[in-house]
């Protein structure tokens, strides 16, 4: 009798399996970004100062010997290239400012560091008006100058790091890409220093190319953690480079006028 009979079923082969993936944790830096706070709280409190300047004595004193003032800083009055970034025109101003301080910088100071991050801040607020001090007159104010060096720190900190991040680096880099551009463009509206805009955007992006976190992964599977490659002499470095090279305009603006 033949043992195989085609009408009986016959038990199916079990399926093939795929071995097992290993699952890869990266464990990202994660501490609270306090100093974007404390430049939000900060800048509040000056904001509510010049409101009451204005309640009190009918003028704003503040904007009136911090904003950016190309006759005062000729005269010698050099705060007014890190005062204005503190100061903001109306609460919209203020509040778009802020907003944009609040979604770039929490992350940002999270990659950066504490002390870095407030390096670039402030430095980027330098660069911004000594741009505007050279091509624009009049008088300005605002964060939007460190803001837009945020925009630029966060696009060399994706490219220099571009590898780690694989498929989210297109999309972030050309969110970057976007906002600032036409931030750029809404500048060109009249009232509006373009120029404090480029030169922040120009800072961060020196600084960070010389200065900014380059990651390597470093642990034993399955829990990764990235670790700066950046010594703090780099950092030391990069902030000194950029800081001398807008010096150097700003002294040239300083004597040509």
């Amino acid at each position: 009798m033949n043992p195989y009979d085609g009408n009986q079923s016959s038990p199916l082969p079990p399926a093939p399996t795929s071995p097992p993936q290993n699952m890869v944790r990266v464990e990202l830096p994660r501490n609270a970004p306090y100093v974007t706070y404390t430049l939000i709280g900060v800048t509040v409190v000056v904001y509510m100062l010049q409101m009451a300047s204005v309640a009190i004595y009918g003028q704003d004193i503040l904007i009136a010997l911090g904003a950016r003032y190309n006759p005062g800083i000729v005269a010698g009055q050099l705060w007014r290239f890190i005062t204005p970034a503190l100061l903001h025109a109306s609460i919209p101003h203020i509040l778009f400012n802020m907003y944009a301080l609040y979604s770039f910088g929490t992350d940002l100071e999270r990659s950066f560091g504490h002390g870095r991050f407030l390096l670039l801040y402030v430095l980027c607020a330098f660069t911004g008006n000594v741009f505007s001090f050279l091509f624009s007159s009049g008088s300005s104010v605002g964060a939007s100058t460190a803001i837009f060096g945020l925009l630029g720190a966060e696009a060399v900190f994706l490219f220099q790091n571009r590898e780690l991040f694989q498929g989210r680096y297109g999309r972030r880099i050309q969110n970057v890409i976007f906002i600032a551009v036409v931030n750029l463009l809404w500048g060109l509206q009249p009232g509006i220093d373009n120029w404090g805009h480029v030169g922040g955007l120009l800072g961060g992006l020196m600084f960070t190319w010389f200065a900014g976190p380059v990651w390597k992964l470093e642990g034993t599977p399955p829990v990764l953690h990235v670790v700066d490659q950046r010594s703090t002499r780099d950092i030391i470095i990069g902030f000194s480079t950029v800081l001398l090279v807008f010096c150097a305009l700003a002294m040239w603006g300083i004597k040509r006028q």
